[in-house]
């Protein structure tokens, strides 16, 4: 696959100018060189960035699943297409081929027909990290039916709210799910849910934990059976380039989750134009993204991305913690992981454990370092880089989002000089611009601004399922013309970008525009801390001040708070500047994130604020109970 081979900084900034003066061109080329297509398109792009319509390769005829799987046949066919590496390490990884997998998705996409599901229809996936999931997820897109894969550890009523907004006429689920030492009753769950979802006809269940459940006549099935009788070839549905691929949910700040809408081609184009040139992927790689396919990560960059390019990709059910804090190591020295990709949460939480857990592994197969999911504070960088990579494999800082469909903004491996802390550079094809208040856009360095994207990429979102005003008003309203990433950002001498967090979290203090992420990472340097999350609450003379909430590595060696509280304080003015010190410091033995280890920002504000009324839907929440504990605590 060609891609635009980007070799060397030179071939970067070529294909970059040539992505931004002739966009049409730049993705035609792509999608006509590296893809099978049924039948061209009329024209590359469609759009308008007023009235958020946009459409790729108008009148295109594709299926994606062809490409991931179909057209690998004769070269790859005996080519390990997914490692399963079970939660528990003592149960045998499994290697699926991509003629076993070929057989897996149309046996899966057989019975969905089976079932009454067609093109159009939507199919509810709540499965565990197995095969399944993914064999699940591609038979859809094989007949042309929507997936929405609910990630399987959220709640009954967020599944049912999920199910119910987009009419899902299937779920598909397990009989539980295997995480750490615990084991989770996923059709328990799912029973719940549909009690209010009229839309669901039939449920088909995986046997994964072979505990007892409850099957509801005419509703429920095992799965198995049916894939045994099934017929083990498919045709592949013809689907139009902007056909629905699937809908997948993100929270809302206020609200009803968003049913984010991405469609078949341009995003089938991205995501593999990304992940071959992100990763630096090689015919023999073997590639690890620890993600859950229940978020973009894993829909982008465990399943879709690596096997439109024929790669091998591992599937892991298990946690970094189980059955002890060296699982991520084992994995890659077991594997021999080529490119591994994870996320800063997950990397601060190792740093803290004993160096042992990771020197006791040969990591030495690794050749591309990601993180994903939020800006990586500057020592977990430098730990990752030390430790992990050995100084020797380039760490990739991906900026992205559900609604971009891929990476937008990273490093290229090998190409992109790194620096902490910063996004670096945007991808071909990617043309952001920093916007100030005034809807001007910001042509200084170093000065914080509302990161935009000024024309449309493959990639893109379509829609809010259901709801298209709200599309419009959320992403392109702000700054009319403009995709609005909700993201503040700022950009340093040679162009590299930096994300600051969201805008909601740039407190303005004193007239001072303060990005809270900076100031954390210089929190999370000092040696007491393991994690800080700062946000702003009113105050009457700055406007502003601000509040952090902060985790510590060992509770018991630091009991003298006062004396924290300074040094920490003196920390930030020697890395920021006294303008950016914390009125308030609460120390909390967790703070509440989602299941993906998203900071809950938008809770701690509330609480800083004085402000208890209304958290929202705490429930999925990874910790819910800690929302109490902080509010309690409270500093007046």
């Amino acid at each position: 696959m060609n891609y635009y081979k980007i070799s060397n900084l030179e071939s970067y900034f070529k294909a970059y100018k040539k992505s931004v003066k002739e966009p049409e061109n730049f993705w035609g080329e792509i999608a006509d060189e590296n893809f099978t297509w049924y039948q061209k398109w009329d024209k590359v792009l469609d759009y308008d960035m007023i009235n958020a319509d946009i459409k790729w390769f108008v009148n295109g005829k594709v299926n994606i699943v062809k490409n991931c799987i179909d057209r690998h046949l004769n070269k790859r066919g005996n080519k390990t297409a997914i490692i399963f590496e079970p939660n528990n390490p003592d149960e045998a990884a499994q290697h699926i081929t991509y003629l076993e997998l070929h057989e897996r998705v149309c046996r899966m996409a057989n019975v969905l027909k089976d079932k009454g599901i067609k093109k159009g229809d939507r199919v509810c996936i709540y499965l565990p990290m197995i095969p399944e999931l993914a064999v699940s997820l591609l038979a859809c897109a094989r007949i042309g039916a929507i997936h929405s894969v609910v990630f399987a550890g959220f709640s009954a009523s967020a599944v049912a709210s999920r199910i119910t907004d987009s009419e899902c006429k299937m779920v598909i689920t397990s009989d539980g799910a295997y995480r750490g030492n615990k084991s989770i009753d996923l059709k328990g769950i799912v029973d719940e849910a549909l009690e209010k979802c009229p839309s669901v006809e039939s449920v088909l269940v995986v046997k994964r934990t072979n505990t007892d459940v409850r099957m509801k006549e005419g509703r429920d099935q095992w799965i198995q059976p049916l894939l045994d009788a099934a017929a083990k070839d498919n045709v592949a549905e013809i689907m139009d380039a902007e056909d629905p691929l699937f809908i997948l949910y993100t929270s809302g700040s206020t609200g009803k989750p968003k049913g984010m809408v991405h469609t078949t081609a341009g995003y089938m184009v991205y995501t593999a134009f990304t992940f071959k040139n992100i990763f630096n992927y090689k015919e023999h790689d073997i590639y690890w993204c620890t993600a859950d396919i229940g978020w973009i990560t894993g829909h982008s960059y465990i399943v879709y991305g690596p096997l439109l390019n024929g790669a091998t990709t591992v599937i892991f059910e298990g946690v970094p913690s189980y059955p002890d804090f060296s699982r991520f190591w084992d994995v890659i020295d077991k594997h021999k992981i080529n490119q591994f990709y994870t996320a800063p949460t997950a990397i601060r939480a190792l740093a803290k454990e004993n160096l042992s857990y990771v020197e006791n592994h040969d990591l030495s197969s690794i050749k591309v370092l990601g993180s994903v999911g939020e800006p990586i504070n500057e020592e977990a960088w430098h730990w990752y880089n030390n430790h992990v990579g050995r100084k020797t494999s380039p760490i990739t800082d991906t900026w992205w989002q559900t609604e971009t469909g891929g990476i937008m903004i990273a490093p290229l491996p090998f190409i992109t000089p790194t620096k902490p802390t910063y996004a670096t550079l945007p991808l071909p094809g990617i043309q952001p611009v920093l916007m100030d208040d005034r809807r001007n856009e910001i042509e200084d360095n170093q000065v914080v601004g509302s990161l935009c994207i000024k024309y449309p990429w493959p990639g893109i979102a379509r829609t809010i399922w259901g709801d298209h005003q709200r599309f419009i008003d959320t992403y392109f309203s702000a700054f009319p013309g403009k995709y609005f990433t909700g993201d503040g950002a700022l950009r340093d001498e040679v162009g590299y970008y930096r994300i600051t967090g969201r805008v909601d979290d740039v407190v303005i203090v004193s007239g001072h525009n303060l990005g809270t992420a900076p100031i954390e990472d210089a929190i999370n340097e000092h040696p007491a801390v393991a994690e800080s999350a700062i946000v702003g609450f009113p105050h009457d003379v700055k406007g502003n001040a601000l509040y952090g909430f902060i985790t510590l590595k060992e509770v018991g060696e630091y009991r003298d708070r006062a004396n924290l509280t300074k040094e920490i304080n003196e920390h930030i003015s020697s890395h920021i500047g006294p303008i950016a010190k914390l009125d308030k410091i609460q120390f909390v033995s967790g703070l509440p994130k989602t299941r993906s280890g998203k900071i809950m920002r938008r809770i701690l504000r509330k609480i800083a604020e004085g402000d208890f009324s209304n958290f929202g839907d705490t429930s999925t929440l990874l910790n819910p109970e800690i929302v109490d504990e902080i509010k309690n605590e409270r500093i007046d």
